[in-house]
């Protein structure tokens, strides 16, 4: 919603300034926009006065000119072929910026003849798209005055959001009613005073249903004018639909547009010589088609309100009126229809038809029933005023919407809602001059006026009184506190998602995320390929099954990342991956590749190539991250036929696979022409058990020890097929309260070693937490350190 400065103070007295005025709508809830004045663009330009206006001595089309700015004269140079010796027009002086044109204006020489400024043109002042001559003032405009003013143009233009249940704020009478309100002003009447008809209207209104409060258009008034003269309309009323991006067509349009911005009752004009017979309010046949203002030809059907008469329709209700008996510059007689229509069929009517209007715009959102009658005669005032000719009786059809209805609010109410406390006596003075009638002194019953559709309870009551008396003097409460800490919002098994996310970028990894499908072919290969898995309306012929791993995705991703120069690609992903079609088939997986380099060359030391160790770490990052008990898992040799045979395994908690890692089978990294080895891992983010809700007893998070730690190797001959893992478990479970960690260091066979052994080699570390140990308790835990690993493993100790 648009209107200007001056015309908001037509409706409002007041000497609030801009920025006040600006401030008070949005604390209404009218949030302002944007405020654009074109006096701030003219800044600078002055009417300039043609002193005198020469040939120029080097070219036919162009004039050097004398011109008086007010504060002296100066020479310019101008093209224009309708500059003269006398005229007036807009001098815009050197330094000045041309909106028109986008150019800064500087002193220059034009064919030798010195040139300080411009004479402007409408369009090089975005006023117009006239560019044939400079803009021609009139005489009595004073030299040296301001452009904007001279034109008309220093008024401020307010843009306003009006929100779908404000339809009372889509004029501007209403704007000014709630700023007034709000103590802003005084609200200034309207001029709608009954002006008596002297003849008999030849059209009549009739309805081709019975008409009720509830009906499509449940009345509608009308009156004739005859003697008209519908010529441009008058300057103040052209600037004013400018300013808000209408354009004037001719008086009778202008009027009918005026009123709808101006107290937001929309109107039609019909030319009454095009019209055959009275008129009436009907449903549409099925069928039926009318060339509409907008010059498009719209088909109607028995759902859609219509005006007709007895040769077809001429206007579609309450959204377009009809080209064949517009208003033209030759009409002398005018029939004015002043209807209301229905909300709800008014926005069902528009949404079919594809039309936006300003008409619809505000019936779908409600307008005052009782406009029906001051906005007859308010358009009769204004056309007798700039038209002439005389006007009918008034002539109407059916009956008023049932509008009126009030509304108890009690005292204790606003402040219970809102918790602002808002004196009694301000609480009614508020409803008051917002139109409300107010009786009683507590609690008081509140009639709501006919322009307030949305008003439809106490609540909207307290909102209304709340809103002029300020929102923001609502006091800033935190909320309470429920507990000591917040809660999460996602519970631990949703947040194993972002931590294995987190988890893998951490470890120099990037993120893919592929697509949930792959050609049957692949899914086949990594175990999948069943008939439920495969998609009836694939995206593209290929994709046309729900992959059963997210390997082969980031497999082909890897490929050609390498292909643009990616040497060393680590890609992961964390998502979907479909083992069949039941509710459970679906798993959550972390799933990674790396290619070539695990360790590139460098200066510190020898560079290495991927390895299954290498996809181990990552699956077990993951599992770490998750919480999953990483502790109590085992890694064992075997994994799926797309993994190497021989360095490849699982990750298991008990009989459960938590994950699988290794090389890629080589068949596979040839296939997607990915030379070395290539190291992948797929992590079941659902298969680890969730955490207990509760632990069983309380224990310290961090138990740090002040005595020196002491740290033993071991070197052990073993079964050559004997995993490290079992031994390094043995090892650390040999005494749990005072070995802290156990690792492998060295693996050896060979010379030395006999035949189908290997010797392993681990460092065991020693945390005493209550005292120093001696010699004897250290050699008492190593004794239990090498008896273990025997017992479990078969080894012996290296001599």
């Amino acid at each position: 919603m648009k209107f200007t400065l001056s015309w908001l103070k037509e409706h409002l007295a007041t000497e609030a300034s801009l920025a006040e005025i600006r401030d008070r709508l949005t604390m209404l809830g009218l949030e302002v926009e944007g405020i654009t004045n074109p006096a701030e663009t003219l800044k600078g330009f002055v009417v300039g006065y043609v002193v005198e206006a020469v040939q120029h001595p080097n070219a036919d089309r162009l004039r050097v000119c004398k011109v008086d700015t007010g504060a002296g004269v100066v020479q310019v140079v101008c093209g224009a072929p309708n500059a003269r010796t006398g005229m007036k027009g807009v001098f815009a002086p050197t330094g000045s910026y041309i909106p028109g044109t986008g150019i800064t204006l500087k002193a220059s020489k034009i064919r030798g003849e010195e040139s300080n400024g411009m004479l402007c043109s409408s369009r090089e002042l975005q006023l117009g798209d006239d560019h044939s001559g400079i803009i021609d003032l009139p005489a009595e405009v004073k030299t040296g005055i301001p452009a904007a003013e001279a034109l008309g143009l220093d008024d401020p233009v307010i843009e306003i959001k009006v929100t779908p249940n404000r339809a009372d704020c889509l004029g501007v009478h209403g704007i000014a009613r709630d700023l007034a309100a709000s103590g802003l002003g005084t609200l200034k009447p309207f001029a709608a005073e009954r002006i008596a008809g002297t003849f008999q209207s030849p059209i009549k209104w009739t309805h081709g249903y019975q008409p009720k409060p509830d009906s499509p258009c449940p009345i509608v008034v009308g009156r004739y004018f005859r003697g008209v003269k519908n010529g441009p309309s008058p300057d103040w009323l052209q600037h004013r639909l400018k300013a808000i991006g209408l354009r004037p067509i001719s008086a009778l349009v202008d009027i009918t547009n005026f009123v709808t911005f101006d107290l937001n009752r929309p109107l039609h004009v019909f030319d009454a010589k095009k019209l055959s017979g009275d008129l009436v309010m009907r449903q549409a046949n099925e069928g039926e088609t009318i060339l509409a203002l907008d010059g498009k030809t719209y088909t109607l059907d028995p759902a859609v309100a219509v005006i007709a008469d007895g040769k077809g329709v001429h206007g579609i209700g309450g959204i377009m009126g009809g080209e064949e008996t517009g208003v033209q510059e030759s009409t002398t007689d005018v029939f004015l229809e002043v209807a209301y229509f229905d909300p709800i069929r008014t926005a069902a009517s528009g949404r079919k038809l594809g039309i936006q209007s300003d008409a619809r715009y505000r019936f779908e959102r409600g307008i005052d029933p009782q406009s029906v009658q001051w906005g007859t005669d308010v358009a009769t005032r204004l056309i007798l005023e700039l038209c002439g000719g005389e006007a009918s009786e008034i002539v109407s059809s059916g009956v008023m919407p049932n509008w009126e209805r009030s509304y108890t609010l009690r005292p204790d109410r606003v402040k219970s809602l809102t918790a602002i406390e808002v004196p009694a006596k301000e609480t009614t003075d508020i409803l008051t001059r917002l139109g409300f009638t107010v009786a009683g002194s507590g609690p008081w019953t509140a009639a709501v006026p006919s322009w307030r559709p949305d008003v439809v309870g106490e609540a909207d009551l307290v909102e209304e009184v709340t809103r002029v008396y300020g929102f923001d003097r609502i006091p800033a409460v935190s909320l309470p506190a429920l507990s000591a800490t917040s809660k999460p919002v996602r519970d631990p098994l949703q947040r194993r998602v972002p931590l294995a996310r987190r988890a893998l970028a951490a470890r120099g990894m990037n993120e893919a995320v592929t697509w949930s499908f792959l050609p049957f072919e692949q899914a086949q290969r990594f175990g999948g390929g069943g008939a439920d898995l495969r998609l009836l309306n694939s995206i593209a012929a290929e994709l046309d099954t729900m992959r059963p791993s997210i390997l082969p995705n980031l497999i082909e991703a890897a490929a050609r990342n390498e292909a643009r120069g990616l040497h060393d690609p680590a890609l992961f992903e964390v998502g979907p991956q479909y083992r069949d079609a039941t509710p459970t088939g679906q798993q959550r997986v972390a799933a990674g590749v790396r290619h070539n380099m695990a360790v590139p060359r460098n200066w510190a030391g020898p560079m290495r190539t991927v390895d299954a160790f290498d996809a181990k770490a990552d699956a077990l990052a993951v599992l770490a991250a998750i919480g999953a008990p990483v502790e109590n898992m085992q890694a064992t040799a075997g994994a799926p036929d797309w993994y190497h045979p021989g360095r490849s395994g699982a990750i298991k908690l008990g009989d459960r696979v938590m994950a699988w890692f290794g090389e890629l089978h080589p068949e596979i990294a040839a296939g997607a022409d990915l030379k070395g080895p290539v190291a992948a891992f797929e992590v079941f983010l659902d298969a680890p058990p969730p955490p207990k809700a509760k632990a069983t007893k309380a224990r310290p998070r961090l138990v740090l020890s002040a005595f020196q730690p002491v740290e033993r190797d071991f070197a052990f001959l073993v079964d050559a097929a004997v995993e490290a893992e079992k031994l390094v478990r043995a090892a650390r479970n040999a005494d749990k309260g005072l070995i802290a960690a156990a690792r492998v260091f060295d693996v050896y066979a060979g010379k030395g070693v006999p035949e189908g052994k290997k010797s392993l080699a681990i460092a065991v570390t020693l945390q005493p937490m209550e005292r120093t140990l001696t010699d004897a308790e250290i050699e008492a835990v190593c004794n239990k350190i090498v008896a273990q690993v025997a017992k479990a493993t078969g080894a012996t100790l290296r001599g």
